[in-house]
């Protein structure tokens, strides 16, 4: 690139730079410093609309420059997925913290994108009520960027998924529409479902400016217990006795690792008499186990995971399995372990849903995690690497995208043509 071409571009960046001040005011356009880097990837300035109308017109405006754009939360989850292959900007919701509408009566809130998850649940608890989600770093996580990753806890096994608990959603498109579906609707997009399509999605369809979610009250009491097995299969078998008994559990967990024998949580919710019963029924049927009083402190174990003593040894991947394969499934990951000399830990979901913390060398830590998704996905499960170590070499964070693929391809075609939007972090470099 010559110098006059050089100078041309400096231009044209100046001069859009001043209509997004003239949009949003200058003390909400900065230019990035370097902890504002994505994967590798610096982008040139950080902008926070106060509006999701202005957030949709600074959009519109990059999406014509040919500018890429990262979506930016609370920026507890910008290392998960795949590096962005560009990135000009950062579009923060970090001014968009209202809640819009809680219609305690109706069990429904609105909520605009940029409100962290605490606030919310401190909002909605004042009235009985709470959403019935447990994503990482609540303090710091962002609804917009929790349904951007789909981030979901041990409560899932009771209230489901946030597919389910989400009912309407607004979006920004790349050229500028704000497009809504489902509850509250303003306007609807035909043919698409946006709440369940952007969940899950890490803002490559589009920019969540606000969503509608629908709520659960307050457990009176609740009381946790922790089930110590002599190992996988026998932790295998309880949990499944458990799923197939008639126990009215809220969440249902189980420790893993290389050092210590496995350890299932469970949590029971309702009234004292009810937990009393409950109390009761678990401990006969995991005799001849052993049954503990747990700490309400264990229900976060799995942020526990990502507290590495250095994270440039250490990767975090996200399991899917068949919850009938438990064992066979720590089994693996004993061998790999062992294989490629690292160290590992693992928390897994009664639904087949789990994390994965691996440490050692960084090239062991890749062929470890490549060894298991391989087997996994023999088994019609799934690995995806959400953190790795800055020198581990390349490793695809998604996998095999499989059959969905050219459909999503399809969808993201549709919504965001000129490829704006966090370009190359999603599936098949989406």
């Amino acid at each position: 690139m010559d110098a006059a071409t050089k100078s041309e571009e400096s231009a044209f960046d100046w001069a859009l730079r001043d209509k997004f001040i003239a949009l949003v005011g200058n003390e909400h356009v900065r230019v990035t410093t370097p902890v504002d880097e994505v994967g590798g990837v610096q982008p040139k300035l950080v902008i926070e609309p106060g509006t999701e109308t202005d957030l949709a017109e600074v959009l519109r405006l990059s999406n014509e420059a040919g500018l890429a754009v990262i979506p930016r939360g609370g920026g507890t989850k910008l290392g998960w997925g795949n590096s962005p292959t560009r990135g000009d900007l950062i579009l923060s919701t970090a001014r968009l913290t209202t809640i819009l509408e809680h219609a305690w009566a109706d069990l429904t809130v609105s909520v605009e994108a940029g409100c962290t998850i605490q606030r919310l649940q401190e909002t909605l608890a004042q009235h009985g009520q709470r959403l019935a989600l447990d994503p990482l770093w609540p303090k710091r996580a962002t609804i917009g960027g929790v349904l951007s990753t789909n981030d979901s806890g041990a409560l899932r096994l009771r209230f489901g998924a946030l597919r389910d608990l989400i009912i309407g959603a607004t979006i920004a498109l790349p050229d500028g529409t704000l497009a809504s579906s489902g509850g509250k609707v303003v306007k609807n997009v035909a043919g698409y479902d946006l709440p369940k399509l952007v969940a899950g999605a890490l803002g490559t369809l589009g920019v969540i400016t606000r969503a509608v979610f629908r709520l659960h009250p307050l457990p009176r009491n609740t009381r946790s217990f922790s089930v110590s097995a002599a190992g996988a299969e026998e932790t295998q078998r309880f949990v499944l006795a458990v799923q197939n008994s008639k126990l009215a559990h809220t969440s249902l967990q189980s420790h893993f690792s290389g050092d210590t024998r496995p350890l299932s949580d469970i949590l029971f919710e309702g009234t004292e008499a009810g937990l009393a019963a409950q109390e009761a029924q678990l401990r006969k049927l995991a005799a001849p186990m052993s049954v503990s009083a747990a700490s309400t402190s264990t229900w976060i174990g799995r942020e526990e995971l990502w507290r590495f003593s250095d994270p440039r040894s250490g990767t975090i991947a996200k399991i899917g399995i068949l919850p009938a394969n438990f064992a066979r499934t720590i089994d693996l990951m004993e061998r790999a372990a062992n294989t490629h000399q690292v160290r590992w830990k693992a928390l897994l979901y009664a639904t087949g849903l789990g994390w994965l913390r691996l440490e050692g060398k960084p090239s062991s830590l890749r062929d470890a995690l490549q060894k298991l998704r391989v087997e996994l996905q023999g088994q019609n499960g799934s690995l995806v690497a959400l953190h790795r170590p800055e020198k581990m070499p390349a490793f695809d964070a998604w996998g095999d995208a499989g059959d969905a693929f050219p459909l999503m391809r399809a969808v993201k075609q549709q919504l965001d043509p000129k490829n704006t939007l966090n370009p190359g972090r999603f599936v098949g470099g989406i």
